[in-house]
């Protein structure tokens, strides 16, 4: 029982995460640790229950993936109607290749607070320096975002495989770098969150199959449940708030929970 309410103020604390550039799996570290729920076991499970509210992403935006779906199967990559299959395998791309290859490092290593307070921190910079950079912006929507963006989308997304520099907050950062406004490089996150976060989830049960348990099924079902409930809320109210919020608001937040996180607990 105590293992079931750990797993569910984890998974609303990744629902309500996930998609703020505040760092989703920062977060869960930081408060697995709180909570002493720490180990292999507890790795995986910071790894899994993201697919909750990825889900979240995919009922919400069912229309779009459905889209896509059918153009994969039409051997349609590149239309040009918006946004389309070619624009997720190029933002795919680097993060499944490095993903791949540093799986056992980045688990081994980076899955600390220690680790965390460091990308909450470079994280923020990142943001302040991509927000007053004021760089021209050519894609207002998602699906003005060209495949050269996409693809520097996803350059940027390898910053996010360093647990405390935030997917989201990582990949809008790039956007606006490279000329995409805040809110088409937000919703082009949601999107490719999708596939990468199943291959990343996929990829980690594989590998983690020799310390996994039956009896971790109902843990790992509860925990994603929460974030599936608690993101589909988030992701809507999230859509409204980055239309009128800075970004160096949210880099202010992580310097405070870094240096709180810091002065109370490492310390």
């Amino acid at each position: 029982m105590e293992d079931l309410i750990k797993a569910i103020i984890l998974g609303i604390v990744e629902g309500l995460t996930e998609f703020l550039p505040v760092s989703s799996t920062g977060h869960m570290i930081l408060t697995a640790d709180l909570l002493n729920f720490t180990g292999e076991r507890a790795k995986s499970f910071e790894i899994v229950v993201q697919l909750g509210a990825v889900l979240a992403v995919l009922v919400l935006y069912w229309r779009r993936f459905t889209g896509i779906i059918v153009d994969v199967l039409k051997f349609d990559l590149m239309h040009k109607r918006g946004i389309n299959p070619m624009h997720l395998i190029l933002a795919m791309v680097p993060a499944v290749i490095v993903g791949l290859l540093l799986h056992g490092f980045i688990k081994e290593y980076l899955f600390s607070p220690q680790t965390v307070l460091i990308g909450l921190v470079l994280g923020g910079i990142l943001m302040i320096v991509a927000e007053r950079a004021k760089v021209k912006v050519t894609a207002e929507n998602v699906d003005g975002i060209t495949y050269k963006q996409a693809f520097g989308i996803g350059l940027f997304q390898l910053l996010a495989l360093w647990p405390g520099f935030s997917r989201s907050g990582s990949t809008i950062s790039g956007g606006l770098l490279i000329g995409t406004s805040q809110k088409a490089a937000a919703e082009f996150t949601f999107i490719v969150s999708v596939p990468v976060m199943f291959g990343a989830t996929l990829l980690d049960l594989v590998k983690s199959r020799d310390i996994l348990t039956t009896q971790d099924l109902p843990v790992f079902l509860v925990g994603l449940a929460a974030a599936f409930i608690v993101a589909m809320l988030a992701v809507v109210t999230f859509l409204n708030l980055i239309k009128k919020l800075k970004l160096s608001w949210f880099a202010v937040y992580r310097f405070a929970l870094a240096a709180i996180f810091l002065i109370f607990v490492v310390l």
